[in-house]
């Protein structure tokens, strides 16, 4: 493109749910409800794993770092997306964008890598336990949190080093709510052949070989499950993987259909709609998945309302 005929854009300008109308009014209500009540239960579930003794175990360590990914995921976008919906459309710097961006896509590498992580440790608990207090020690814990949060944030940065080389002119709207990579690819006027590679290579590490990784470990578990002599033992482990399950399955089918569909495959409004599950919908929902279905967890929480109730 001839340099003389465009014009380098400073900042965009995001149009939120726009398309709603009056509606916007309720959606601002329900998003500020679903994230408190997140925020509060994620730090409500952190501190328990991290005060009770009976809860020290790898899988709630395992959680109590989902969870933290998930409170930082939740606020660097919900506040921002509040922002937008109440005054109708809201400004975003381009390096701020960009930003923005990055520690999204590195934090949601973050959380594949974890919830891969908590497959393996019930595979183990269930499958190998004679052998999963010796395998998954301390030292292996620490190491696969260090090596989720470390190598997610690392691989994305592929990413932000072809973002940063895109080129923006003349358009500046970002018919969305943040800076969410198919947007950003809409506005360049650079090419962006580039990008869009890299994002389908970086999918199989990221979002292809975590889901196959723990669609293979719960099959391992359901057939070891399936053998199990104890009708006790069976429900306690059946109820324990089905939680972990649930999120997995809503986590990673949208991000799925969201970054692996080609980028015309459905309407804007459409790919807002997908985003918001995985933004705000599937964040309120781990915390209460997790705490209600995990027997463990209900005993705790029961334990504590008995002792309020004294007091």
């Amino acid at each position: 493109m001839d340099n003389k005929n465009w014009t380098a854009v400073a900042e965009f300008f995001f149009l939120g749910f726009h398309e709603l109308g009056r509606l916007r009014n309720l959606l601002f209500i329900l998003i500020l409800m679903a994230y408190t009540i997140t925020v509060l239960l994620d730090f409500s579930i952190i501190t328990l794993v991290s005060t009770r003794q009976c809860l020290f175990s790898p899988m709630y360590f395992f959680l109590k770092n989902f969870l933290g990914s998930e409170i930082f995921v939740v606020t660097l976008i919900v506040p921002n997306l509040l922002h937008v919906i109440w005054l109708e459309g809201a400004p975003i710097s381009v390096p701020g964008c960009i930003a923005q961006s990055y520690l999204y896509c590195g934090s949601g590498s973050t959380e594949c890598y974890l919830l891969a992580a908590m497959a393996y440790d019930r595979y183990l608990a269930i499958c190998k336990p004679l052998h999963y207090n010796t395998i998954m020690d301390p030292r292996l814990q620490y190491f696969l949190v260090i090596f989720c949060w470390v190598f997610g944030f690392l691989l994305t940065v592929i990413t932000l080093s072809l973002l940063v080389e895109l080129k923006f002119c003349n358009r500046n709207i970002i018919d969305h709510y943040f800076c969410d990579l198919v947007p950003l690819m809409d506005l360049a006027c650079s090419d962006i052949y580039a990008l869009q590679m890299e994002i389908l290579v970086l999918s199989i590490p990221i979002l292809l070989i975590p889901f196959v990784f723990v669609l293979v470990s719960y099959a391992c578990v359901f057939i070891t499950i399936l053998g199990m002599s104890s009708i006790t033992g069976r429900k306690k482990a059946f109820s324990t993987c089905s939680s972990h399950l649930s999120v997995v399955g809503i986590f990673f089918g949208t991000l799925i259909v969201n970054y692996l569909i080609p980028v015309n495959g459905h309407p804007v409004a459409i790919n807002k709609m997908i985003s918001l599950i995985y933004t705000v919908v599937t964040p309120l929902f781990s915390p209460i998945i997790y705490s209600i279905r995990n027997q463990n967890m209900r005993d705790v929480i029961k334990t504590l309302f008995n002792f309020c109730k004294k007091i």
